[in-house]
């Protein structure tokens, strides 16, 4: 399927060439059969014996469509049992560049052919109350839609037609979600209020469950798909997955007995071969951090917490704002993870360091949702761990960011039995001396006090940082190269 899949796209990538006047494109060279089949006939594969940190498995038979959400993509539920909920649907979207390409418009349009069949030619309308939207990834992508009659099947059907480009998905134009109201998109990110409110509910499935769901106007599937027989969910976890009346290879057998006993080995020199600590030297001069010109030698400041792992971008500056010109820098930091936590503007205060749990910053691409912290006057976040996405960004907006998970657990065990708070004033200070990397914190004015090695942030990061972002440091360089 994969190989078909792939065969396909080279064909398209020959057929289309360039879509800008003037500019001839590179992609049939870059991506052609020719390259394809050298690629199958030499296909990339581990190194005999290879040892992996963890092995999963996931047995392919017993599939079955999932929906994710509602609000997160980490929820997924198969269709079987969300069809059983009778769930009713609002608003129905295909409209990303993710996944509204023109093989996502035939599979939508699909849907509503396969019942035009059974009632002689006639296209059925989508649910009455059901608003369907209709964006291409690209022009190309609706040209092609057009040209298969794929778009107007999906327009004859009632659907809406937006432009191609950023729209609904990120909060943005025409079909947003209101209050109360439930939908199911074919893009990549639900987050809460990402489509329109967050009060709002926002599901995610594939193209064909977008284009049953608006036509049935609740969560359903366009009912080709056959349970396997005698399912009983999908079969998956960790280890090989292979069962008992599967038979290995001896050579397969040999290296699975030698891989465990390796593992035992690494286990046992962990346990009772480790070395006792070692006392660290007296600090030199030479294993200090040079600090850039303007950076800061020690940030610090009261820890603001919110105790929260995968706050999303959304969750840290709304989509609704992410292309809005004329919003100040004041109102940037008002609206500064008002979608995690509304009272956030009210608990916070300038100076504040804020700390938070694991992945913060995951989701999509936005520099606003490093500008808004700063906006808030807030320098430095901490956290346990950060998006790659996010943690970029904070470096060319010059957001000053540490990774400390002890500080994310000490914090989670000492306000474990006190009332949940989406952000929590904590009393504690933070103390980050750059040049030492190093952090100290103080916990309340009665609390122990503890310090903790943290990552060397190198000079020329500091300079990026220092001189205002990227975007400055690029600009003052230029400067003074002329």
């Amino acid at each position: 399927m994969l190989k078909g899949w792939l065969r396909a796209k080279a064909t398209t990538a020959a057929m289309w060439g360039s879509t800008v006047p003037d500019l001839p494109s590179t992609a049939a060279t870059r991506f052609n059969h020719e390259l394809l089949e050298e690629m199958f006939e030499h296909p990339l594969v581990a190194d005999k014996g290879a040892k992996y940190a963890k092995q999963l498995h996931l047995d392919l038979s017993t599939l079955t469509p999932y929906v994710s959400g509602p609000n997160s993509v980490k929820i997924a539920t198969s269709l079987d049992e969300l069809e059983a909920q009778s769930i009713k649907v609002d608003k129905a979207y295909l409209v990303s560049c993710t996944n509204s390409r023109a093989s996502d418009i035939a599979a939508a349009a699909k849907v509503f052919k396969e019942v035009a069949e059974k009632n002689n030619g006639k296209v059925p309308k989508i649910a009455d109350g059901v608003k369907f939207y209709i964006a291409a990834a690209s022009i190309p992508e609706q040209r092609a839609a057009e040209e298969a009659g794929d778009w107007q099947t999906l327009l004859e059907a009632g659907a809406e037609p937006l432009p191609a480009g950023c729209g609904p998905c990120i909060g943005l134009g025409t079909g947003l979600l209101e209050p109360g109201e439930v939908g199911i998109s074919a893009s990549n990110r639900n987050f809460k209020g990402r489509m329109g409110s967050t009060e709002a509910k926002a599901y995610l499935g594939s193209p064909e469950v977008v284009a049953a769901s608006a036509l049935n106007g609740k969560l359903s599937g366009p009912g080709w798909y056959e349970k396997p027989e005698g399912w009983n969910g999908v079969v998956r976890g960790e280890g090989e997955g292979i069962k008992d009346d599967d038979l290995l290879t001896a050579e397969q057998a040999l290296e699975k007995v030698i891989g465990q006993l390796d593992t035992m080995l690494l286990d046992a020199e962990k346990a009772f071969g480790a070395e006792e600590p070692q006392a660290q030297p007296e600090e030199t001069s030479t294993g200090l951090t040079e600090v850039y010109p303007g950076f800061p030698e020690r940030v610090s400041g009261e820890i603001i917490f919110c105790d929260s792992d995968n706050i999303n971008t959304d969750g840290i500056y709304p989509g609704k704002y992410t292309y809005q010109d004329n919003v100040t820098v004041e109102q940037m930091g008002e609206y500064c993870m008002s979608n995690y936590d509304t009272d956030f503007s009210k608990v916070s205060k300038a100076g504040d360091i804020l700390v938070t749990g694991y992945n913060f910053g995951c989701g999509s691409s936005r520099e606003q949702a490093a500008t808004a912290i700063l906006a808030r006057n807030i320098p430095l976040v901490v956290a346990g761990s950060f998006g790659n996405i996010f943690s970029r960004n904070s470096i060319n907006n010059a957001l000053m960011g540490l990774e400390v998970p002890r500080l994310v657990s000490r914090l989670r065990e000492t306000f474990a039995g006190q009332s949940k708070q989406a952000t929590r004033r904590t009393g504690w200070t933070l103390t980050w001396d750059v040049r030492r990397s190093q952090i100290e914190v103080q916990e309340g004015p009665d609390g122990q006090k503890w310090t903790q090695k943290v990552g060397e942030l190198p000079p020329n990061v500091q300079e990026i940082i220092a001189l205002g972002g990227l975007e400055k440091w690029v600009k003052n360089s230029i400067s003074a190269s002329s």
